[in-house]
Order: C-alpha cells, then sequence, then structure tokens
C-alpha cells in the first residue's frame, strides 16, 4: 500500500475506533474479545483496502467484516473458554448506569449471535434495517424478525429487573 491509502486508512480506522470497539465488546459480551474482533476486521480492512475505499458505505462495508469476524469467532471452540476476571473489567467504562449495562451486557451474551448481531447494529450502532441486511447479507425481513425475536429474548432474559424493565420495553419504538 502506498503512503497517500495507508494515511487514509489509518485516519479512516482512527476515526471509527472508539465506535467499533463498542459495538464489537456489545456483540463479543467482552471488551477484550470485543478487542480481538476488532483487531481482526481491521487487519482485513487493511488488506482490502484499495477495494473497500471504493465502496458505496465504507461504514457498512466495515461493519460486515465486524460481524462476520464474530459469527465465525463463535464457531470456534476457544470461544466458549471463559476466562476468569475481576469484576471492574466486565463493567463498559462510559457507563452512566453500570448496573443497567451489566445486566444488558450478560442478556446480550445469551442471545443467539444472529439475534444480537442485529440488535446491536439496529439500536447501538443506530444502523437502518437495509444497512443492517446488507451487513448480515440478509433480507430486510430477516433483520426485522431477527431484531423482533431478539428484543423478545432480551425481554424474557431480563424479565423485570428494575435496572432494565423500562429500558428495554421502549427499545423497540
Amino acid at each position: 500500500m502506498n503512503g497517500e491509502h495507508e494515511r487514509e486508512y489509518v485516519a479512516y480506522v482512527t476515526a471509527r475506533l472508539p465506535a467499533l470497539r463498542r459495538i464489537a465488546a456489545q456483540l463479543a459480551g467482552d471488551p477484550h474479545r470485543g478487542d480481538d474482533l476488532v483487531q481482526q476486521a481491521i487487519t482485513r480492512l487493511y488488506v482490502k483496502w484499495r477495494q473497500a475505499s471504493q465502496a458505496r458505505n465504507l461504514d457498512a462495508y466495515l461493519h460486515t467484516i465486524l460481524v462476520r469476524a464474530f459469527l465465525d469467532d463463535r464457531r470456534l471452540a476457544w470461544s466458549r473458554v471463559a476466562l476468569a476476571s475481576d469484576a471492574g473489567s466486565d463493567r463498559v467504562a462510559a457507563a452512566t448506569d453500570s448496573d443497567t449495562r451489566m445486566v444488558l451486557q450478560v442478556a446480550l451474551g445469551q442471545m443467539p449471535p444472529r439475534q444480537r448481531a442485529a440488535v446491536v447494529l439496529r439500536f447501538l450502532a443506530d444502523r437502518s434495517v437495509e444497512e443492517v441486511a446488507e451487513i448480515l447479507q440478509v433480507s430486510p425481513g430477516t433483520v426485522k424478525s431477527q431484531t423482533s425475536d431478539g428484543l423478545a429474548t432480551l425481554r424474557r432474559l431480563l424479565g423485570e429487573h428494575p435496572a432494565t424493565a423500562t429500558t428495554a420495553k421502549g427499545a423497540d419504538r
């Protein structure tokens, strides 16, 4: 890659990194595994930068790479190995209500991967149904059903937990 392409890549990734890390942490259910996913995604993006930089929607292209890395990672046996960690490392640093965020993160971790991807992309990454369909390479109807099923799964998992009951109920509006 020549110097100009490399500068474009670095500028693009640097600008998108905080949001990408947040999305990956929610997908993976763990900020450390999320960082691993981000590393895989930006490495793949670097390798394909000339092609990727010509994409109609570069953010969607990068999110597709990230979601594919997440789904591929879920198929590997090592992804089911849980490492012990101190309670503080599981918290998302920017949480305004860390208890709610922790409960939600645990619930997201219990969801099927495709439902989790649809819910995270729709509500955390604030992507449209059409964008999520493009990223996941499914029809918009599948995105809608995965999102609906994902929200129903979240409601079931969260029950009437006082910290999240109003948040989860308002999420599908």
